[in-house]
């Protein structure tokens, strides 16, 4: 099966989005952001948790900054740069989105530790209803503790998750200076040449 394309348009000016105001943030704690889902996706990405840009705006790695958007273009995910308010076409390319831990926060580390084993139990439940090939979870800190792996590595994993292969990658935030978006879209690629083996 191809990997889905969507549209061959060109990249095309992004709509501008009014930005959320400090009230809009502060407003946002505790807020969720809907899963980017579908049945026998090849790829479900599983972010730690929505940050307070993506509860203002209701998108996923909606703050400006973060690399996950560029990172799916570059590593040859979609054919173009989508937006966070796209964020429904990446199901035409064969993967979605979700969290760990539902609940926004204004950083990961406000997190407790029990909210990410509860989110791997939930996140099982989605998998097995669901059936993604591959559950790429973006965060080997949150992975470790979730999974109670604390010495896994970036990149497969060895054990199925409800019959999906598991993948880590970083964190795409632009607070994680560990990795700049060239090592994001390697590792992405991947990634996208296993799910993906004859694009």
């Amino acid at each position: 099966m191809a990997r889905p394309r969507g549209n061959n348009k060109k990249s095309s000016a992004v709509p501008a989005h009014p930005r959320p105001s400090r009230a809009d943030l502060l407003a946002a704690v505790d807020k969720t952001v809907p899963d980017i889902i579908a049945p026998g996706l090849r790829v479900l990405f599983c972010g730690i948790n929505p940050g307070l840009y993506s509860g203002a705006t209701g998108h996923h790695f909606a703050r400006p900054g973060n690399r996950f958007w560029p990172a799916l273009h570059a590593s040859g995910f979609t054919d173009r740069l989508l937006s966070p308010w796209e964020e429904q076409e990446l199901v035409k390319y064969g993967c979605g989105i979700t969290n760990l831990v539902a609940r926004t926060t204004a950083s990961a580390d406000e997190l407790r530790p029990e909210e990410l084993v509860a989110g791997h139990r939930r996140l099982r439940a989605k998998v097995a209803k669901y059936a993604p090939r591959f559950v790429a979870v973006l965060g080997i800190g949150a992975y470790r503790s979730a999974f109670g792996e604390p010495k896994a590595a970036l990149g497969r994993q060895p054990e199925a998750f409800a019959g999906a292969t598991v993948w880590v990658l970083p964190n795409p935030s632009g607070l994680n200076a560990h990795h700049q978006l060239k090592d994001l879209a390697a590792m992405f690629r991947e990634l996208r040449e296993a799910a993906f083996p004859r694009d």
